[in-house]
């Protein structure tokens, strides 16, 4: 069994993104700084990059539903008749 230290490195970026433990700029500094030492390929500073559009449009996706919650539960009662 091999251990790939680029991909560890990669999947604990794309892990830390997705569970918010760090936020996407310091994500890509970090992917910046693998890549400048060569820990990384520029195809996983892509993937840390798409990952970190999904997680930014999934939270803008979240963010919007709770927001239609909230109009939905502060609307008057005469709008929801």
């Amino acid at each position: 069994m091999s251990f790939d230290l680029s991909e560890f490195l990669t999947e604990g970026l794309i892990s830390s993104i997705n569970n918010g433990l760090i936020p996407s700029d310091l994500a890509t500094v970090y992917a910046g700084n693998y890549l400048v030492k060569s820990l990384i390929i520029q195809a996983q500073v892509t993937q840390v990059s798409d990952a970190i559009a999904a997680y930014k449009a999934a939270q803008t996706a979240t963010d919007q539903a709770q927001q239609q919650e909230v109009n939905l539960t502060s609307a008057p009662e005469d709008t929801l008749k």
